[in-house]
């Protein structure tokens, strides 16, 4: 049984304040070769609201929820949050929880599925960091892949109701869902494991079909697609594109839609930009009754699905009972193998999607 002494939230990171914006984007792309002229237009999406991405205030707003769930549930364990992109800095957060006696900690990234940039990455990033930090640095275990867990699907079904009832009434019944995640390179879906249509599109897949049941009653028609592709034309990624699946929607007669960003734990720039400005346009543009659904965020559901997965770890084998988990995939492994999610670019170096986890 692991005996943890604290608890981590590792995350994206993103800018707070117009002058941060630009370093941060570099940070993200540093060693890809993104032109300079592609980060800058970037940048007017953050400049738009004000040089700030809303992702380390959302991470502050689960950590309070986490904690107060913690506290309610009797779980006494510190709790730390570290950023891959920017401050507070992983490293810096791992070397203050070795200067803290920290030994062993449990650790929650804020993606729910497999693939190099939302698992492997943020295992190679916390490795990265311990080496940095020395022998000192605690030992940090990953929560496993919650994709298919109540805590995860709940909030997400709660908040698609909450749209569709935004909508027309004479157009909600017939509104078509339309989940959406992350594209990434199809290569690197591919080496997220095996399954039907590999690991990653297997979860999202399956996520969806578990929210949609829970919405109507399971009537409404649903698919899912993708957004935010930042990769160069002449390499394959995850289609159909979420504006480019609208259009085809508004073709067919389609009237009204519900996006919903089942790729994402919380609504920081690529869901508040890509979707509720470029989306919402686009389906203005076609004539659409638009509306999108929240992401978990700091739902309290959420928050007390992380106490259950801390616990999960927590338990002896005779006192656990069966781990959480909907549908017909089972529970995640509790550990990833050494290799998992592991991801080649053409160039031979490991990479992932521009911001393919948050931004």
């Amino acid at each position: 049984m692991p005996a943890y002494d604290a608890f981590l939230l590792v995350s994206f990171g993103g800018p707070e304040g117009p002058d941060e914006v630009m370093p941060f984007l570099e940070n993200v792309t540093r060693g890809r070769g993104i032109p300079p002229e592609r980060l800058a237009s970037v940048a007017e999406h953050y400049y738009a609201v004000g040089g700030i991405s809303p992702i380390n205030q959302q991470c502050r707003e689960l950590l309070a929820a986490v904690r107060a769930d913690f506290s309610a549930s009797g779980l006494s364990l510190p709790l730390y949050w570290g950023n891959r992109n920017w401050t507070p800095y992983l490293t810096d957060t791992v070397r203050a929880m070795a200067d803290d006696g920290v030994r062993r900690a449990v650790a929650l990234v804020t993606s729910a599925y497999s693939s190099y940039s939302s698992c492997r990455q943020y295992l190679d990033d916390i490795e990265r960091a311990r080496v940095a930090v020395g022998p000192d640095a605690p030992r940090i275990d990953k929560i496993r892949r919650f994709f298919n867990h109540p805590g995860f699907i709940e909030p997400f079904a709660e908040s698609t109701r909450a749209a569709l009832a935004t909508l027309p009434a004479d157009l909600r019944d017939d509104a078509h869902l339309v989940f959406t995640a992350h594209s990434v390179p199809v290569a690197m879906a591919e080496a997220s494991g095996p399954g039907p249509g590999h690991r990653y599109v297997a979860e999202l897949t399956e996520a969806a079909r578990l929210i949609a049941e829970r919405v109507g009653g399971g009537t409404h028609p649903h698919t899912l697609v993708y957004q935010s592709r930042s990769g160069p034309p002449s390499q394959p990624w995850l289609e159909p594109d979420v504006c480019d699946h609208l259009a085809d929607l508004a073709k067919s007669g389609t009237q009204a839609v519900v996006v919903v960003p089942v790729g994402f734990v919380s609504d920081h720039m690529e869901v508040r930009h890509d979707l509720a400005v470029e989306a919402a346009r686009s389906a203005d543009s076609l004539g659409l009754a638009f509306a999108r659904a929240a992401t978990p965020g700091s739902h309290p559901r959420f928050a007390s699905m992380v106490t259950e997965l801390v616990r999960e770890r927590l338990a002896r084998p005779d006192e656990a009972g069966p781990p959480a988990a909907l549908g017909d995939m089972g529970v995640p492994i509790q550990a990833c193998p050494a290799d998992c999610c592991r991801y080649a670019a053409p160039s031979g170096r490991p990479r992932g999607a521009e911001g393919a986890s948050s931004a």
